[in-house]
């Protein structure tokens, strides 16, 4: 991966600027809650010491029976088909291990009140209201309180069908004196439906369910008549905040009185409504959990939901809920109505809220703004200082390759080494290690001639003082040790010798004057030199039959091909072949000698031109010794001629091929030669 990649892949850790912004608008918006629910709270605070100080109708303590309101009358048959909106609603009176056993429901329209009795028996005993056996029988005691007088009355039927409640006792001025109605049956039980008028109205209500099969009595003695009441619904709206909904439950859970609507505030202008996206992510990014029960967003007789149970046990409860709109949020508040330290009731407000959504998405665009803008600037200059980094790497890569030639010499210096960062530091470091390089290649190329100059008097010394030795009597054993003295010096003599010849060499090689000659004529009189040479070998001549025109040095040329022809015989079997061969080329012209033998191993063939290097066995007995200067020699001369010299294995490993390029010697350095001599 480059340079740039990599910077850019570290680019993306500025992606935790829009995640901290993200983050930021996250408690932003529960401040902002928070800051709605105190507001909402405090509101329904004053609301309620409102309330308790205008006296308001607020409910009592402890159970009651809730009343209906209708919308029509209903038809007393006792069968409760007119019931069936009404008896979800209906209240489960008696012990808790048996609050099944007796349901009650009341309702009322403009000129009745209904009363609906439901009693789980399967074990009934029958007898009329007159009858004397009734005391045996299960029967209902029903008693209506209004203004301090009550009256009670006595609810039994033989059979299913109509029946006549009698009054009992005289105190009861302004209740009815006989209540009528209708009893029926099922299989789970019986029930008795009736109706009073309006005017008559009870204030409290007692309910005695008598079980003659022993299953159980019930008791409810005085519960207050509870209902919708349009005037304290009148001051609730007098002091409600404005666009809240508020409601008053009482201890239960009935609804009392409610005022205002639950409406979204109507936007200032349509720029001003939340988009589809400020909706979708206020919803799914930025508000928390909408957690609010969804038994607060209907209106009911009777609400059911954890805000209003905490409430009611004395500790304010907030939650959040989703709206009807899209995008829309309804803050609830359920705080204690309290009277003189009871718990009267509840009191329930709601407020729709569009302004969250609103804020959010202007946060949201100017944070996607920003992040944009932020991760544009921080990739650009990333990416245009991975650029300019990956440029100065290049350029000293390219330096450094530059600066070493292929034989070792220094051609130049590493670039960026005057500057002050990292990168000098690394072309600093590399001029140094270039400089070593070259101060060895130097002493390298300079040993050989350095050796035979220093080893030139030695030997003489050696040479004469066993010369002047062999004149002197000395013992067969000794002269044995003698002539072996000689013989090493007679091999130090040949090797300082082409050492010399050598260093001669590279000065010939550097001071040959060009001229112009034909290569072809020159190459085919070399091969026919080489046959009896190399005979039993073979060569095979491969010269173009038209002259080869090349400014240079014929002798140079020769010399660097009779060292070719010489390293190939060397490795050539006895009956083997060797191929001299000859092109002109638009890029110069390329002398090749090609020989049968092993092949080069591969760590070698870089360096088979170098100075001192060799692949042949060490000379033998009487042989002149190989220094590796021959293809040294080769290489000198090919890039006196504006070339260069290569070596590869044939395919198919049959051998290898050694290769001249040659583009011929500068006539302007020859002519200023000329001049100068």
């Amino acid at each position: 991966m480059s340079l740039r990649r990599k910077l850019l892949l570290v680019a993306l850790a500025m992606l935790a600027l829009p995640w901290a912004g993200w983050q930021f608008v996250r408690q932003m918006e529960v401040l902002l809650r928070q800051g709605q629910e105190q507001t909402l709270i405090a509101s329904g605070k004053a609301l309620t010491r409102s309330l308790a100080a205008i006296n308001a109708e607020l409910p009592p303590p402890g159970d009651a029976v809730y009343v209906h309101d209708l919308d029509s009358p209903l038809q007393i048959d006792g069968y409760a088909d007119d019931w069936l909106g009404l008896r979800a609603y209906s209240q489960n009176l008696g012990p808790s291990q048996d609050a099944q056993k007796l349901k009650l429901t009341l309702a009322e329209d403009a000129a009745w009140l209904y009363l609906l009795v439901e009693v789980r028996d399967t074990t009934r005993r029958r007898a009329d209201a007159r009858d004397v056996a009734v005391a045996q029988a299960d029967r209902i005691e029903l008693g209506l309180d209004r203004g301090g007088a009550e009256r009670r009355y006595l609810i039994a039927s033989a059979a299913p069908g109509s029946f006549d409640a009698l009054a009992r006792g005289a105190d009861g001025a302004g209740l009815p004196i006989t209540l009528s109605g209708e009893w029926q049956e099922d299989a789970a039980g019986y029930r008795v439906e009736l109706r009073l008028p309006h005017a008559q109205r009870p204030e409290r209500l007692s309910l005695h369910l008598f079980d003659a099969g022993g299953s159980g009595d019930v008791t409810l003695d005085r519960l207050p008549l509870l209902a919708y009441s349009a005037p304290l619904a009148g001051e609730l709206a007098q002091f409600a905040p404005e666009a809240t909904r508020a409601r008053l439950l009482s201890s239960e859970g009935w609804l009392l009185a409610e005022s205002g609507v639950l409406d979204a505030p109507a936007a200032a202008s349509p720029a001003q409504e939340p988009s589809a996206i400020a909706r979708w992510s206020y919803r799914w990014l930025i508000a928390p959990a909408l957690q609010g029960s969804a038994a607060l967003a209907e209106r009911k007789p009777r609400i059911d939901a954890p805000e209003l149970w905490q409430a009611l046990s004395g500790v304010p409860a907030t939650s959040w809920r989703a709206g009807s709109g899209q995008g829309d949020v309804v803050l609830v508040a359920a705080l204690p109505l309290q009277l003189r330290g009871e718990t009267r009731g509840a009191l329930v407000l709601e407020q729709v809220n569009t302004a969250l959504p609103l804020l959010t998405d202007a946060a949201l665009q100017r944070l996607a703004l920003i992040s944009v803008a932020a991760l544009l600037l921080a990739g650009g200059v990333l990416f245009v200082f991975a650029t300019w980094l990956s440029v100065r790497i290049r350029r000293l890569r390219d330096g450094a390759e530059r600066a070493l030639a292929a034989d070792g010499r220094i051609q130049g210096r590493v670039p960026l080494t005057d500057t002050r960062d990292e990168l000098g530091d690394l072309a600093r470091s590399f001029q140094q290690l270039l400089d070593a390089v070259g101060a060895y290649t130097d002493y390298l190329r300079t040993l050989a001639s350095k050796l035979s100059h220093e080893l030139h008097t030695p030997l003489a010394i050696v040479k004469s003082s066993l010369d002047n030795l062999e004149h002197h009597p000395i013992s067969s054993d000794a002269r044995a040790y003698v002539l072996r003295a000689r013989d090493g010096v007679d091999r130090l003599t040949s090797i300082v010798r082409a050492m010399s010849e050598s260093s001669r060499m590279e000065r010939a090689i550097a001071s040959a004057d060009g001229e112009d000659f034909d290569l072809a004529e020159v190459v085919r009189g070399c091969a026919d030199a080489y046959r009896p040479l190399v005979a039993p070998r073979r060569i095979d001549c491969e010269v173009p039959a038209q002259p080869v025109p090349m400014h240079g040095a014929p002798e140079l040329i020769a010399q660097a091909l009779d060292k070719l022809v010489d390293n190939a015989r060397s490795f050539t079997p006895e009956h083997g072949w060797i191929r001299i061969a000859l092109e002109a080329g638009a890029d110069g012209i390329v002398l090749r000698v090609a020989n049968q033998g092993p092949e080069l191993p591969l760590a070698m063939q870089g360096r088979l031109f170098d100075s001192l290097v060799s692949l042949r066995e060490g000379a033998s007995r009487g042989e002149a010794p190989h220094l590796g200067l021959g293809l040294y020699v080769v290489r000198l001369v090919a890039e006196r001629h504006g070339g260069n010299a290569a070596a590869h294995n044939l395919a198919g490993g049959e051998g290898v091929e050694f290769s001249l390029r040659l583009r011929g010697m500068p006539r302007e350095a020859a002519a200023a030669r000329r001049g100068a001599g």
